[in-house]
């Protein structure tokens, strides 16, 4: 699996901090697909710090089109935030 730049980067920042890596990368299902938040290579991290849960989607917007990558990145969370709810 593909990983964005900072993966290792963020995970490791998350870990310090004192989140416990429950998933990487974090699964979900929605209606009958399987999708994970790592739609596009990027790296998703599920933590847990204190009975708070969240998922991480690492982008770096490193290609040739910063407002691209934006829209992609945009689509991409309203696609996440339905399959979380």
């Amino acid at each position: 699996m593909a990983r964005d730049l900072f993966h290792n980067i963020v995970k490791i920042a998350l870990q310090k901090d004192g989140w416990l890596i429950t998933h990487d990368p974090y699964p979900l299902r929605y209606g009958a697909a399987d999708i994970y938040i790592d739609l596009a290579a990027e790296a998703t991290i599920g933590a847990e710090k204190e009975g708070r849960k969240i998922a991480v989607e690492v982008k770096s917007f490193a290609g040739g089109s910063t407002i691209s990558e934006f829209h992609m990145a945009l689509g991409q969370f309203l696609n996440y935030r339905i399959a979380l709810e």
